[in-house]
């Protein structure tokens, strides 16, 4: 079925979690399995919160948490991270359009890739060390839900920067409002089902945060690129977390 082979096309590609599966894939697969990133970001959750369970056992819970976080990185292999990485080298560049998009695909890594990186990676450990340990576990496993999201909605929401091929380009063109629907939904269900206290309040604002993203990186570049999704999936996980802490922290 075209469900589990898309599904199992973006485990194999966002994640380096080891499946054998081969078939055919074309360009328009990759656009339309994109709508089932938020189950690859519930199963990349799932691993991260039972892990931190067992951690929390052995370790203080800061030290878990940091833990966390480098096996969220060993998971992805570090995927989105490079995306966030290269976007800020390009579009906090200060030049053109066409150079931005060059630096972009450089291979070297700038200093606005090191600071974006991480700025992020530090972001996300504070504020998880200071949400309350009884909703850590929940919220762990929505955090990578709510970045893939991102990814959703910026491909479905752009069009492509570059002229040429790309990676991305079979993301962008293939995603369209039908596929942000199925992963709108998706994202909605497993969010209410976490069971996360105030989720159903929590959860609009991912959806927010990466329109407002996507919609700031396109006027820079007059599209988006496969970098541009990482770097929305990215933000759109540290934007989640303080969220979380804001709701929670109001809700007293």
């Amino acid at each position: 079925m075209a469900f589990f082979r898309r599904l199992i096309l973006m485990i194999q590609f966002l994640t380096r979690i080891p499946i054998k599966y081969e078939s055919d894939i074309t360009t328009e697969d990759f656009g339309k399995a994109l709508a089932l990133v938020p189950i690859v970001g519930l199963i990349i959750g799932g691993i991260m919160g039972v892990t931190y369970m067992l951690l929390v056992k052995v370790f203080f819970y800061k030290i878990s948490a940091v833990l966390v976080l480098i096996e969220y990185i060993f998971l992805t292999g570090g995927i989105h991270l490079d995306g966030l990485g290269d976007t800020f080298d390009g579009v906090f560049s200060n030049r053109p359009k066409e150079r931005i998009l060059e630096i972009m695909r450089d291979s070297r890594v700038g200093t606005n890739a090191v600071l974006a990186v991480i700025s992020v990676i530090i972001l996300n450990y504070v504020i998880l060390t200071e949400i309350d340990p009884a909703y850590m576990v929940k919220v762990i496993i929505l955090f990578p839900v709510a970045g893939r999201l991102g990814s959703i909605v910026s491909a479905s929401l752009s069009t492509y920067a570059r002229r040429g091929e790309g990676m991305g380009k079979s993301f962008i063109d293939y995603c369209t409002l039908k596929e942000l629907a199925i992963g709108i939904i998706l994202y909605a269900v497993i969010f209410l089902s976490v069971g996360l206290s105030r989720g159903y309040i929590i959860m609009i604002f991912p959806i927010l945060t990466a329109v407002i993203l996507i919609k700031y990186f396109t006027r820079k570049i007059g599209g988006a690129t496969g970098d541009i999704l990482g770097a929305v999936c990215e933000l759109n996980q540290t934007f989640y977390l303080m969220t979380v802490y804001a709701v929670l922290y109001f809700r007293g």
